[in-house]
């Protein structure tokens, strides 16, 4: 009797031990369906410009992009960097995974050609809610480019910080910092296509998953509201807000974002 209650309580000590982390989870649900996770450029649909009784907005509609961003005609920007609170993701219905991802970056718009970013994808299942912090240049050296960053986890409710800095037209750092957790992680990355430097970004993303070659979005979930604060870009004369910024929102047969700028923060709504 002794012997075997033993055995028991050591069997499921190992199993809670074995038991994947959060990361590992996505990895591995990735894997069994074959499918590999990548950001992309703004899928532009429309531009028009929004006049209303105190100013006048440029204001984009994409099937991938919601946020902000700040647009200069020559290399201008050297880092972009914002701060938000991790939202809980709410599923739209359906038992498919649903995903979107806040995160800030240099390029992808009105220069389409690359993208240096970081962020944190946030995702559910029925009741069951996952977040992944990642980061990419792309275009990369695999189909899909975006890489998962390890020591690092997060929750719902969680201070993110998210900077992208720009090293030299092919290479750059991308670093995370969970304030909430106390946790840091940064990566040095490069890339054979060029930045322009004329794009510095803060978005939500409805990101792709890709299988061989094809590629299709995630099934977009409610994010809520997801606010970018302490939101700036550096450049060689100093540091910009993005206030009077380019605005962005998701349209996917009807628009499904409100994404505003006031002053140095990003507020951007699932509607």
């Amino acid at each position: 009797m002794f012997s075997t209650a033993f055995l028991v309580q050591a069997l499921l000590a190992s199993a809670v031990f074995a038991l994947p982390s959060s990361k590992d989870r996505m990895a591995a649900r990735r894997a069994r369906r074959g499918v590999s996770r990548q950001s992309k450029p703004a899928n532009l649909i429309t531009s028009q410009f929004v006049t209303d009784a105190t100013n006048t907005t440029h204001e984009e509609f994409s099937s991938n992009w919601a946020g902000a961003i700040l647009i200069a005609s020559t290399a201008t920007y050297k880092s972009v960097t914002g701060t938000f609170t991790v939202p809980t993701p709410k599923s739209t219905g359906g038992s498919a995974e649903q995903c979107a991802t806040a995160w800030v970056g240099i390029d992808g718009d009105t220069c389409d050609t690359a993208i240096l970013q970081t962020g944190v994808d946030f995702c559910v299942t029925g009741s069951s809610v996952e977040f992944d912090g990642w980061y990419e240049f792309f275009p990369g050296k695999r189909s899909a480019a975006s890489f998962d960053f390890s020591g690092i986890s997060f929750s719902a409710g969680d201070s993110v910080t998210l900077t992208a800095t720009v090293a030299s037209a092919t290479s750059g750092t991308l670093t995370i910092k969970n304030n909430s957790k106390g946790q840091t992680v940064s990566k040095a990355v490069t890339s054979s296509a060029k930045l322009c430097q004329t794009n510095a970004e803060w978005i939500v993303e409805d990101f792709e998953e890709c299988e061989g070659s094809s590629c299709s979005l995630v099934p977009f979930a409610n994010f809520g509201t997801v606010q970018f604060t302490g939101a700036s870009a550096t450049t060689a004369s100093g540091t910009l807000t993005p206030a009077g910024a380019t605005i962005i929102d998701i349209e996917q047969n009807t628009i499904l974002t409100k994404s505003s700028v006031s002053g140095s923060t990003i507020t951007v709504v699932y509607q």
